[in-house]
């Protein structure tokens, strides 16, 4: 069985990548990240224009959380330049797995309850609760968007880009998201921290409608479980 365990994908469409290489970087890749786009926090936007806003970053979430599963290809850009490529596997609600290129070690999954973070070369693994971390937003059965997280949203003819920033989910970081404006299909996403170091993915070769085995999402063994 190969490591992804699928069956032939339905179709074609975008998701959701990221990554992480230490515990420092981890919510970095929790939060999200698109190629290299971080918009400025600021708004000053009159109260009609940021509803509309808002109507129109829900409307893209719940297109994003009606893809229930998806695997495709991400390549990531750190703060420095560095540069990291792999595979993703997401099944809502709550799981996920990236696969980083060899030879980085690293691992990342969830099952729907904990997330960890693996070397497999070390054989160490972090776990947090799902419930702790942002992916507890973007893995949900349906994403909203409300609580004033909408900080602003840019509509172009072939992009639409999305900033979103709440102390309670996000911390001190903001994500800035770009969906396709005509499919609402996500394309890449840019987390920005408390330092502005910005953490950049590109993802590609997206598959929707996927079907996974259980074991793509299994935890290791010795990870340990957080309730």
């Amino acid at each position: 069985m190969t490591e992804n365990g699928k069956m032939p994908a339905k179709g074609t469409g975008s998701s959701l990548a990221g990554g992480l290489m230490t515990r420092r970087t981890f919510t970095g890749l929790l939060l999200t990240a698109a190629a290299g786009l971080a918009l400025p926090v600021s708004f000053p936007a009159p109260a009609l224009a940021q509803q509309l806003s808002a109507s129109t970053a829900q409307k893209i979430a719940d297109h994003f959380s009606s893809v229930k599963t998806m695997q495709g290809e991400f390549v990531q850009f750190g703060p420095r330049g560095e540069q990291t490529g792999g595979k993703f596997y997401i099944e809502r609600p709550g799981k996920l797995r990236f696969n980083y290129d060899e030879p980085s070690p690293m691992r990342v999954i969830a099952d729907g309850r904990n997330v960890v973070i693996g070397n497999q070369k070390l054989k160490t693994w972090d776990i947090y609760p799902l419930s702790k971390t942002p992916l507890t937003l973007l893995l949900a059965e349906k994403i909203d968007l409300s609580n004033d997280m909408v900080r602003k949203v840019k509509e172009d003819p072939d992009l639409t880009t999305i900033v979103l920033g709440n102390k309670t989910i996000f911390g001190d970081s903001l994500i800035t998201m770009m969906f396709d404006t005509k499919t609402y299909d996500l394309r890449q996403w840019t987390i920005t921290d408390a330092q502005a170091k910005e953490t950049s993915v590109i993802i590609m070769n997206v598959q929707t409608g996927v079907q996974f085995d259980e074991r793509v999402f299994r935890l290791p063994e010795g990870a340990g479980v957080r309730n």
